[in-house]
């Protein structure tokens, strides 16, 4: 095989990155930019698709550069991405018809509260979708959209509208843009509109005819490992190769992990916090408030599905921290800053910006500091804010072990947040569970990588992900720790201060 690599774009909430990988699942290129973070009112999240898009291009660039790589060095190309962030744009010109609605925007907070007074319950479309009607979604921003956006009301009415999470935003314009780009989605991806069936990864025409959302404007739904297109001459790449590869970042995080099998979690430590539970074949809808979503689905293999708990802030937290406060000048130093004093000195933080997700879905919650006193200082805070991350990851635990009865024995983590050694032992401390970190933390473009080399044969099968996961380190529980007794009865009570602060 003359090709060397796989190359994995990888979109997310805060910047974009690519990364080139050899068939040990070693990166050897990397480049990365930020990208604006646009609220235009208290609750409203927005990002510039169109900015995105040449970040991408740029990104691609600069990981082919440093790998000294070419096209025909590249076995093929996948994609992976923030999942429900909503961009609508014209077929025609390639061009955006609104911001793109991101995931944590909750401008939709009305139109959930009338679907749930419509049916009467949270869990009306659980039964087909997996999911509770919550803001999180991306049915809902589309409705807004088409509600609220002439622009897009226009392409609509004039049949040139095409909608996308990103993934399908990005496989658009690689493949061609306006001169023939495809128009595809994943199932992982799709799993989280609130519109797919999601047993038989089909759209539910029932469900998108109630919010108003056309069936023409979504994307077809593909496997996420399958040659959807190529790349086009003259691109970013520099020539055709075969883009393989689409799963969201949480799914594409497991499969990176080697969370192969049922009973195998996966926690990523981004921008949010996502736990992912394996559970094979089987469809499993939780009565825990968690979610029921497709882990990954290979070629014509059967789809595997997995019980998923979102926390909406973790690492947005340290940025806060940084960006609206200035207690930090760089998202490293918020470890330093938690270590210079010996404990939270009793503060609480829990960062319900956006209201709360899994398992509470709560949206009238807003975020709160408990347990202020003229003692706390800024270190307090900073280690509140990375203890909150960790007590918000044993909530959804603890409802995933109730919804599956599987014990856990450990807990595989990865992102941006598992290079913070305090918050990694806090964590082993709270669940009382090793953590294991992976050689290769970046995770989730390794999935996608691998859904990518796999549609093309740079991987066999499966055996070659598992052979290839290593660990790096493991963090062991302390014997007898109050973090998973007395203060995580306190952060319990914090919780339910930031309840019906939203009328």
């Amino acid at each position: 095989m003359s090709v060397k690599y796989v190359a994995a774009i990888d979109q997310g909430t805060s910047s974009t990155r690519c990364i080139l990988f050899d068939k040990t699942g070693r990166p050897v290129g990397v480049d990365q930019l930020e990208h604006e973070q646009i609220f235009p009112q208290p609750g409203w999240v927005e990002h510039d698709a169109m900015e995105i898009w040449n970040n991408t291009r740029t990104v691609v660039k600069g990981a082919m550069n440093r790998a000294n790589a070419r096209a025909c060095d590249l076995a093929a190309v996948g994609v992976t991405n923030q999942r429900e962030t909503t961009v609508m744009w014209d077929r025609r010109t390639g061009k955006p018809l609104h911001n793109a609605l991101v995931w944590q925007d909750t401008r939709t907070i009305d139109l959930v509260e009338k679907a749930i007074e419509a049916h009467g319950s949270i869990d009306a479309f659980r039964p087909a979708t997996g999911l509770p009607i919550a803001t999180y979604f991306s049915a809902f921003r589309i409705q807004w959209l088409l509600q609220n956006v002439k622009a897009v009301q226009e392409a609509v009415t004039e049949g040139v509208a095409l909608f996308g999470t990103i993934d399908t935003w990005l496989i658009w314009n690689l493949t061609g843009g306006p001169s023939g780009g495809v128009h595809v989605t994943d199932p992982t991806n799709a799993s989280r509109l609130m519109l797919m069936n999601i047993e038989t990864l089909k759209w539910e025409k029932r469900i998108s005819d109630e919010f108003g959302i056309p069936v023409s404007i979504l994307p077809e739904i593909r496997s996420c490992s399958e040659v959807y297109g190529h790349t086009v001459e003259g691109g970013a790449f520099g020539g055709k190769v075969p883009v393989a590869g689409a799963i969201g970042d949480q799914q594409g995080a497991v499969v990176g992990q080697a969370c192969l099998h049922p009973g195998e979690a996966k926690n990523t430590y981004g921008t949010g916090c996502f736990v992912m539970l394996n559970t094979g074949t089987r469809i499993r809808h939780s009565t825990h408030g968690l979610l029921t979503t497709v882990c990954y689905k290979f070629g014509g293999k059967p789809a595997v599905y997995g019980i998923e708990g979102s926390v909406a802030i973790a690492g947005a937290l340290v940025q806060w921290l940084r960006d609206n406060l200035g207690l930090i000048e760089s998202s490293q130093q918020v470890e330093e800053l938690a270590r210079s004093v010996e404990d939270n000195g009793g503060i609480y933080f829990v960062p319900a910006f956006s209201g709360l997700f899994a398992p509470y879905w709560r949206s009238d919650a807003r975020g709160v500091i408990a347990g202020m006193t003229r003692y706390a200082n800024r270190g307090h805070i900073a280690r509140a804010a990375l203890e909150a991350t960790a007590y918000q990851s044993r909530d959804v635990l603890e409802a995933m072990i109730a919804d599956s009865g599987v014990e856990l024995k450990a807990l595989k983590v990865d992102g941006g947040m598992v290079k913070n050694e305090l918050l990694m032992q806090f964590q082993a401390d709270v669940l009382n569970v090793p953590i294991i970190r992976p050689k290769v933390a970046e995770t989730t473009a390794l999935g996608a990588a691998y859904a990518a080399g796999l549609a093309v044969g740079f991987w066999e099968n499966e055996d070659d992900i598992a052979a290839n996961w290593k660990q790096d380190k493991r963090w062991e529980p302390a014997h007898d720790s109050s973090a998973r007794t007395d203060l995580y009865a306190q952060w319990q009570k914090a919780v339910k201060r930031t309840l019906d602060w939203i009328q």
